[in-house]
């Protein structure tokens, strides 16, 4: 069994001060949802062994505050910043994520964009929760979290629809529940 995770940056300002995409940062927003989802995760085990995040400011500067929220709760995972989740599609996502078995996590978060992960968590959830399937067909938001199990002994063996949504929630939801 193999748990994945995937986090979408927090809510970020519209223009960078360099004007460059990759180097806008979260507001204020953005900080609290970082904090919100990160102490959720921090509450919710299983939790992540290896976290690969987007080098983009916004996805840093999330696992960074997800991370403070969550660092007295959980053990340290391996993180890794890496420009390929920048921009990347769903393709490129699932080959990443299948590279992961060199480390072989049992647990496996991703901290990346919109749309390729939005795209991702649709491609890869064959089953699991319906409502949350429901709300993540609309949207993967900023923040949100969709947290998928795998019927696999080695991260080379995922495959789009061979996933199980286990949830789907964001501060949104949160604040509704």
């Amino acid at each position: 069994m193999r748990r994945l995770m995937l986090l979408r940056h927090a809510k970020t300002e519209n223009d960078a001060p360099s004007g460059r995409d990759q180097d806008r940062r979260l507001d204020s927003r953005g900080h609290h949802d970082a904090a919100e989802i990160g102490g959720w995760i921090g509450r919710h085990p299983p939790f992540p062994e290896l976290v690969l995040v987007s080098h983009a400011v916004r996805a840093h500067q999330t696992w960074e505050i997800a991370w403070q929220a969550m660092k007295e709760l959980i053990p340290e995972p391996q993180v890794e910043l890496l420009p390929e989740l920048y921009g990347a599609d769903p393709g490129q996502l699932l080959e990443t994520i299948r590279a992961a078995s060199e480390a072989d996590p049992k647990r496996l978060l991703l901290v990346g964009h919109n749309p390729g992960m939005h795209e991702l968590a649709l491609a890869l959830a064959g089953s699991g929760d319906a409502a949350g399937r429901k709300a993540l067909a609309d949207n993967l938001p900023t923040s949100g979290l969709a947290v998928m199990d795998f019927e696999i002994d080695d991260w080379a063996d995922v495959a789009f629809r061979r996933g199980r949504l286990v949830l789907f929630v964001s501060p949104k939801l949160l604040k509704q529940s």
